[in-house]
C-alpha cells in the first residue's frame, strides 16, 4: 500500500491484511516508515498490517517494526538462525512471517530452520542471492509443486505469493492449498492499485475457496 486510499480500497474489496514495503533496494512500491505508520494507525481491526523488511538482524527488524507500528512483520531476507532465534524475545507481541524464496527444492530444507521462531511462512519468487537482491514484486510464479510440498510439511500456516493474478490464482490455490494468498503487481495498472483487477482477484479467491471447502465437506 502506498496511501490510506489504497489501503481503504483493498479493505473495502475484502482484503484481510495490507502490507507496506519499507525495504531496500528501493522500488516503486517502497514507502518510508513514517508513511507506513500513519496508514497502519488508520487501518481498523481485525485487518492485519504487514511491514515488509529487508533487515538482516533481529535488532534491526525490531527497530523497523517499532518505527512502522504494524501488527505483523514479513521478513524478506533469509536470516541467520541465531538472529531468527532472537525475534521472539525482541518482538513477543508481533506476528512474524518468514519469507521463503522458492528457487528449487532446497526451500523445503528451511522449514525446520525457521519454524521455531515464526508464526507463518510466505512463499515467493524472489532471488535474494543476486548482486542486486530481489525480495518480491517480480511478477513471476515459481514451481508450485515445491510450494505444495512445503504446505504439507510446514507446522505453520503458509501464504503463497509470486506472480499471482486474477487469471491464475484459482489454479494456484488448487495446486498449493495455501492458508492465504498475497500479491501486489497482479492487481496494479501503471503502478497504481486497479479496482477492477482487485475485485476480479478477490472474486476468484472467494469462488475457489468455496469450491475447495465443498470438496473437503464431500470427502468427510
Amino acid at each position: 500500500m502506498a496511501s490510506i486510499e489504497e489501503a481503504r480500497l483493498a479493505i473495502e474489496a475484502g482484503a484481510d491484511a495490507v502490507g507496506f514495503v519499507c525495504a531496500t533496494p528501493a522500488s516503486p512500491r517502497t514507502i518510508d516508515e513514517q508513511t507506513a505508520a500513519t496508514i497502519a494507525s488508520l487501518v481498523p481491526p481485525p485487518i492485519a498490517t504487514f511491514l515488509l523488511t529487508s533487515e538482516k538482524t533481529a535488532a534491526g527488524i525490531a527497530r523497523h517494526v517499532r518505527l512502522a507500528g504494524t501488527s505483523t512483520v514479513q521478513i524478506l531476507s533469509h536470516l541467520d538462525s541465531i538472529e531468527s532465534g532472537q525475534l521472539p524475545k525482541l518482538l513477543p507481541e508481533t506476528r512474524r512471517v518468514q519469507v521463503i524464496h522458492v528457487e528449487d527444492k532446497s526451500a523445503l530444507d528451511l522449514i525446520d530452520r525457521y519454524a521455531p521462531h515464526v508464526h507463518a511462512f510466505l512463499l515467493d519468487s524472489g532471488r535474494p542471492t543476486l548482486a542486486t537482491p530481489e525480495y518480491g514484486g517480480t511478477g513471476r510464479t515459481h514451481d508450485w509443486s515445491v510450494s505444495a510440498e512445503f504446505v504439507r510439511r510446514s507446522p505453520h500456516p503458509v501464504f503463497l505469493a509470486g506472480g499471482l493474478s486474477p487469471d491464475n490464482v484459482s489454479e494456484a490455490m488448487k495446486v498449493v492449498r495455501p492458508f492465504g494468498v498475497d500479491l501486489c503487481s497482479g492487481v496494479r495498472t501503471d503502478g497504481r492499485l486497479d479496482r477492477n483487477k482487485l475485485m476480479a482477484f478477490i472474486d476468484a479467491v472467494r469462488k475457489t475457496d468455496a469450491e475447495l471447502l465443498q470438496d473437503v465437506e464431500q470427502l468427510s
